[in-house]
């Protein structure tokens, strides 16, 4: 069975169409409006083995904050319906890791139970156009329509682009690690019979 979905939403702020194939890693397209976040959603893609096509633009005019935010949404939509009954999958995934002198660690569960830790500073304010205080809230809107619990920690580091970077590429790893399947696993990994 595939394990894929689309999602679009539009609203007077975002206009977007997400789709995302978690078996096949080929025919990436990014297409955001913002160039720093398409970097950041091209880096989860190709290290998550994920085929990831987003078209989008927003109010970006105004601040990308609607933008990345309904991105979060999207995604986290996505992920949800294409693992579906969440049959046979790992559903703990973990990962770190390094970008020149930074280190980021993720951890994650596709739990049924959306949650956030976000333990990461930024030396600056701005990269480019780009604020970082919105990948924050990027992840936060990815958890909260996903279901998974996840906990990324900077365990250290100081340029801000690297940061963000390793944010990323340990996020597509451990997600990698928690929705492959997994034939030791009969139905799914829980003792109460569902996710």
């Amino acid at each position: 069975m595939a394990r894929k979905a689309k999602i679009i939403r539009k609203t007077t702020e975002t206009d977007i169409q997400l789709e995302i194939d978690l078996d096949k890693s080929a025919g990436s397209k990014i297409a955001t409006t913002i160039p720093f976040f398409n970097h950041m959603l091209e880096l989860f893609a190709r290290h998550g083995f994920f085929k990831l096509v987003v078209k989008s633009k927003g109010d970006t005019q105004i601040d990308d904050h609607h933008l990345v935010e309904d991105l979060g949404i999207c995604l986290g939509q996505s992920v949800g319906q294409a693992l579906g009954k969440k049959i046979g999958i790992n559903r703990y995934g973990s990962a770190s890791v390094p970008m020149d002198e930074c280190l980021c660690r993720v951890d994650l569960d596709i739990s049924g139970r959306p949650y956030l830790i976000y333990k990461v500073k930024y030396e600056r304010r701005k990269i480019g156009g780009f604020d970082p205080a919105l990948v924050k809230e990027f992840f936060k809107a990815f958890t909260d329509h996903s279901g998974i619990t996840l906990h990324i920690n900077l365990l250290y580091g100081n340029n801000s682009h690297h940061i963000i970077e390793a944010v990323f590429k340990a996020f597509a790893r451990a997600l990698r690690d928690a929705v492959n399947l997994n034939a030791n696993i009969d139905g799914v990994l829980s003792t109460k019979g569902s996710l």
